[in-house]
């Protein structure tokens, strides 16, 4: 698919700022998508949007298809008739600047539940029919997600496999007592995704009237401990207590030297293409119900896999195993059509990865935080990129640009590395920043991505994740105003200096979940203000 010359954002919605600890679908998201508009640009890129386990990583989901209930607006449950404003706390004591995850779930908690309830003593919810056609609709992965969580929830949060075992293996007499049993706690974790949904796709109408796109992301693998495991474990390899046989990672590479053990559950592809590839097909209609653009992160995955032996402490003693990616992107093209996909095409890249990127156009990956190791030759170089990529100044996987920048600095060893980079951006470092923004910009990639941090010039504090770690990531949160009038003229004076203003187009068609009928007045979908 051809990709327009423009430019946008990358700012998870968590990061937003909030009175409630984390960021959330209600009024700073639509200032944002307001700012974009204001700024020049085309595109809010996000990571991915699923209920988050152990470690609050966006990339270890409870599910591959839900939302994450974290990020319901509690104002706009209030503007909904769902809560009243005594519901919500005065004050709430939480940290500026990074995200309590502990405090967030327990007080996110008690508000959905409150909703619910308030929903549950109310005959007359306007919301009664909407959120019976969202379950009907949603069935083939929300009543096992449901159930899942509400076992979940019993069981005081074990995974599945900790389970009593006629649960975990989904002992027909063992599930349909707990669907009795449970069945109000099943409703429960039903309207949740149903208030995730809602608020997400408004706030995507909204933006697309601002002519902003959504990119969104999917991680190519999910948590051992998922409702999409529980559900289908005879798409991963394990063996016949359910236990991986193998898990996923990388060898080692520019973060860790003993690579990166992700402990993922490998995929079974020789079953999965038995049945046509029908889970990742209605996992990336599903996606594109909610987003305007595909990242496919670990996108080398789909033509090898680096699968390392359960039991192992790094990821060192991997090997590549060839993946049926070429059948995968041919069954969804057969299904979806001409899907917008972006490969996120890092990492050791091989001439397979790229033949089969390339077989289907989509646009890789390039990022200058990685350019000026000394070699002319290399790809992440402006002077060597191509229309048909995306170039990142950095991603939330690297270090903010003046992060990295001072830590050069500091670094005896990376004296060459920072003369080079300066005296190819003929920089001073004084505004280091801007000036990857400008190359990013100038280059001929058609799309160019820049995550908030570099935009606001912030330092390590505000890096997002760091590879290989399991502690201090995910929970960076953007300071209220720090978003101004001053630096949407300056973006946008920049993006029109290179040609990355949108061109005028028909409005976007909003999309919603297959057969999900939302019931949104003109008005609402504008006001950001209402519900």
């Amino acid at each position: 698919m051809k990709f327009p010359r423009a430019s946008g954002i990358l700012l998870h919605p968590v990061s937003l700022p909030s009175q409630f600890g984390i960021g959330d679908l209600g009024k700073p998201a639509y200032e944002f998508a307001s700012f974009l508009a204001e700024a020049g640009q085309t595109y809010w890129q996000v990571l991915p949007l699923g209920p988050t386990g152990y470690g609050d990583s966006p990339y270890q989901s409870f599910s591959a298809m839900a939302g994450n209930p974290l990020l319901i607006s509690p104002e706009k449950l209030v503007q909904a008739g769902l809560l009243s404003k005594t519901d919500l706390p005065e004050k709430p004591d939480f940290p500026l600047e990074r995200i309590d995850y502990g405090k967030v779930i327990e007080l996110k908690t008690s508000l959905l539940r409150r909703a619910y309830s308030n929903y549950k003593a109310t005959s007359s919810s306007p919301f009664r029919d909407e959120f019976s056609f969202f379950c009907s609709n949603a069935s083939s992965w929300l009543d096992d997600y449901a159930l899942y969580r509400s076992i979940k929830d019993r069981y005081a949060g074990k995974a599945w496999y900790d389970w009593p075992l006629p649960l975990a293996k989904r002992d027909p007499a063992a599930l349909a007592e707990a669907k009795e049993n449970l069945s109000d706690d099943i409703s429960m974790h039903k309207f949740f995704q149903f208030l995730f949904f809602r608020q997400w796709i408004e706030l995507k109408t909204y933006a697309n009237k601002l002519g902003i796109k959504i990119i969104g992301d999917i991680p190519i693998f999910v948590s051992y401990d998922s409702a999409d495991v529980w559900q289908n474990l005879d798409y991963f390899k394990v063996d016949e207590q359910s236990r991986p046989t193998v898990v996923a990672g990388v060898p080692p590479d520019y973060f860790s030297k003993t690579g990166q053990l992700w402990g993922n559950p490998i995929y079974d592809w020789d079953k999965m293409k038995q049945d046509g590839f029908r889970w990742w097909i209605a996992r990336v209609k599903l996606m594109l119900q909610l987003v305007d653009v595909v990242r496919f992160d670990h996108f080398r995955g789909f033509a090898a896999c680096w699968e390392v032996p359960a039991g192992e402490q790094t990821a060192v003693r991997g090997r590549w195993v060839k993946v049926p990616g070429k059948e995968l992107f041919s069954a969804i093209r057969t299904a979806l059509g001409d899907v917008p996909i972006i490969a996120e095409d890092l990492g050791v890249i091989t001439p397979d990865v790229e033949a089969l990127r390339d077989e289907f156009g989509f646009p890789g990956m390039r990022v200058l935080q990685f350019a000026f190791g000394g070699d002319p030759d290399c790809a992440d170089l402006p002077h060597n990129h191509i229309k048909n990529c995306v170039v990142y100044t950095g991603t939330h996987d690297n270090d903010t640009i003046v992060g990295w920048y001072r830590s050069r600095l500091a670094t005896k060893a990376a004296t060459a590395e920072i003369d080079y980079c300066l005296r190819y951006l003929n920089s001073d470092g004084s505004n280091i920043h801007w000036d990857f923004i400008r190359a990013a910009f100038a280059s001929v990639a058609d799309t160019a991505i820049v995550p908030v941090q570099d935009l606001l010039g912030l330092g390590s504090e505000a890096r997002m994740n760091l590879p290989a770690s399991d502690q201090g990531n995910w929970n960076w949160r953007m300071q209220d105003g720090a978003l101004t009038a001053e630096l949407a003229v300056k973006l946008r004076q920049l993006t029109a200096i290179y040609g990355r203003l949108p061109r005028k187009e028909a409005p976007a068609k909003p999309q919603y979940p297959p057969n999900y009928p939302l019931d949104m007045d003109e008005e609402n979908s504008a006001e950001p203000t209402k519900s």
